[in-house]
């Protein structure tokens, strides 16, 4: 009985516990929805507790009105899409051709796409702004584009490369034998096997730029090439108290597409995750 009781207490104690963790992850947010749809253009009028105002859309007419928010949006989503679709493409070719080639200078190479992740990426922002500046890609979309999918492909063609070790390569010799070349096979053949790896790749490469801002601040200059990190961050910063409530609204529709993206690649997700690491 003692025992019993003491389960009892045990399990009460850990219920409040996770109650309270789950109240204060959840608050902020509660909150931040809540800022959103107020119809005061004061945070500091806003009540502590969420959802207690009236619901209006004010702050969004706001937000569009008011600022040049649809711009910043759009720049940000061509710029995620385009660091997407470029780097799966061409780290899943070189994750491919590491894993299953050989080649001159295959294993240097391999090497120092490993000691270049040593060095953190600040330490070449200088060199990076020079580059842009001579290639005239200052405050150009396509500038920023160059610099995150160029920057992510040797971690990345790494990620791939460990994948497709995991993959027989009698699937893919079994394609040779129909008469399909080493790019149709992988195309056909290897890049479906791969598909949980390549879905976690393509959710990484589009998060990573969607609200990156020390180099959208640095390469940007004029307000219509913006992102949303950069647009957002001016809005508020040395502005009156007015803007925080239209901030919560942009804040809050930054989240659209992460949720999208990771409702529709969960499964696959969970299934890279889980994957092993070993080797045939």
């Amino acid at each position: 009985m003692e025992r019993t009781n003491k389960i009892s207490v045990s399990v009460v104690l850990l219920t409040i516990i996770l109650v309270i963790q789950v109240l204060l992850v959840l608050y902020p947010l509660a909150f931040t929805i809540s800022a959103s749809f107020s119809d005061s253009n004061s945070l500091a009028s806003t009540s502590i507790v969420p959802f207690k105002h009236k619901f209006s859309i004010y702050q969004y007419q706001r937000l569009f009105k008011e600022s040049n928010y649809f711009h910043w949006y759009l720049n940000t989503l061509i710029i995620a899409t385009s660091n997407m679709f470029i780097t799966v493409f061409v780290c899943s070719l070189c994750g491919y051709i590491f894993s299953r080639f050989t080649f001159p200078f295959r294993k240097p190479i391999m090497a120092s796409m490993i000691i270049l992740q040593m060095f953190p990426s600040f330490i070449g922002m200088i060199a990076t702004y020079v580059i842009l500046w001579k290639l005239n890609a200052l405050n150009t979309l396509w500038g920023l584009v160059l610099v995150y999918s160029t920057g992510s492909i040797p971690f990345n063609s790494w990620l791939m490369k460990g994948y497709f070790d995991t993959i027989p390569h009698d699937i893919a010799e079994a394609a040779y034998i129909d008469g399909a070349t080493p790019l149709g096979a992988f195309i056909k053949v290897v890049v479906p096997a791969a598909k949980p790896q390549i879905i976690f790749l393509a959710l990484t490469s589009f998060t990573g730029p969607w609200m990156d801002f020390i180099f959208p601040r640095l390469v940007l200059r004029t307000d219509s090439k913006k992102t949303l990190a950069v647009g957002l961050y001016e809005m508020i910063n040395g502005r009156a108290a007015d803007h925080f409530t239209m901030f919560a609204a942009g804040a809050l529709l930054v989240a659209i597409p992460f949720t999208f993206l990771f409702v529709l690649g969960q499964k696959s997700l969970l299934q890279s995750l889980a994957s092993t690491g070993g080797k045939e």
